[in-house]
């Protein structure tokens, strides 16, 4: 070992390095700083409405019976992104298929 490097007293407890300072909270995530979970699989969920019935109406549907929601036909959906609210959007077909536009990023404090 290096003669010039002091040594801790027999004894005496050395203390840990400082942490890294951490990112700034306004600093918005890049790429780079994302690559390691760009691949963790998420659940995405749109929700048009819901509803609540008692279980014998629920076990009398069928094909063609109508569920009133509580949201009106042209109201946004939401988005859900591992059951967390992230976006509204509208409702759009896109190639025989139906997709959301978003209308609105939701931003949770906390």
């Amino acid at each position: 070992m290096d003669s010039t490097m002091e040594q801790p007293a027999a004894g005496a407890e050395t203390a840990p390095p400082p942490p890294p300072a951490p990112a700034a909270i306004d600093t918005p995530p890049n790429a780079d700083s994302l690559q390691a979970v760009m691949n963790v699989p998420v659940k995405l969920r749109a929700v048009l409405g819901r509803s609540r019935m008692e279980l014998h109406r629920l076990l009398r549907l069928r094909p063609g019976d109508v569920l009133p929601l509580d949201r009106r036909a042209g109201e946004p959906v939401d988005l859900f992104v591992n059951n967390r609210l992230v976006a509204r959007g509208e409702v759009v077909l896109v190639d025989n298929a139906l997709g959301v536009t978003l209308t609105e990023i939701v931003r949770q404090d906390g």
